[in-house]
């Protein structure tokens, strides 16, 4: 992915962003707002990293955080908010959060998508009070070509998360330890 396309992408991303951070929340349109990050960030994915598709096709849920913001210095955070689509139709919302303390100095932006790859995992997810993201989550990955790895493995795993869209001053994005929580927009 070039550097002008992410640039694009973030920039389409974070703009209503800016707009949203004004509004009280009374009366607003959270739920649209959200809906239509999220139809940019599907589009954004499967045109960068076409072989999401096969993802999306054999899972039985996507939840898609299309714009994430992560900062530190010592202590550190990231937050976004996203919407969990099902036969491609939204059916919840959430938040996701992270506090983290370290070695640590930087701003990213990015966004992800976990990939719900049966029946229980999506479940367990929507019934949790609060799930968190860990150690045996599958990342699929972006190789140097551009193909994504959606090997036998991948694909029979429960949860997969595709980090895309990075931009910043951090290196690398991991999504483990992060908090989701749902949300009424």
């Amino acid at each position: 992915m070039t550097a002008l396309s992410r640039r694009r992408f973030l920039a389409a991303a974070s703009a209503p962003l800016a707009l949203a951070a004004c509004g009280n929340g009374v009366g607003s349109n959270g739920a649209g707002r959200i809906d239509a990050r999220t139809d940019a960030a599907f589009s954004f994915m499967y045109r960068e990293l076409p072989e999401t598709r096969t993802l999306a096709d054999k899972s039985v849920g996507v939840l898609m955080l299309p714009l994430v913001t992560e900062a530190g210095v010592g202590l550190g955070g990231a937050f976004g908010r996203g919407a969990l689509r099902v036969d491609d139709a939204t059916v919840d919302y959430y938040s996701v959060a992270n506090a983290s303390v370290g070695l640590q100095l930087g701003a990213q932006q990015y966004s992800h998508a976990l990939f719900f790859m049966t029946e229980r995992a999506l479940s367990d997810f929507r019934t949790s009070r609060g799930w968190v993201a860990g150690a045996d989550l599958e990342y699929a990955m972006a190789s140097r070509t551009g193909a994504l790895t959606t090997d036998t493995t991948t694909l029979l795993t429960p949860v997969v998360a595709v980090v895309f869209g990075q931009a910043g001053l951090i290196a690398g994005a991991t999504i483990e330890g992060q908090k989701y929580t749902r949300i009424l927009p």
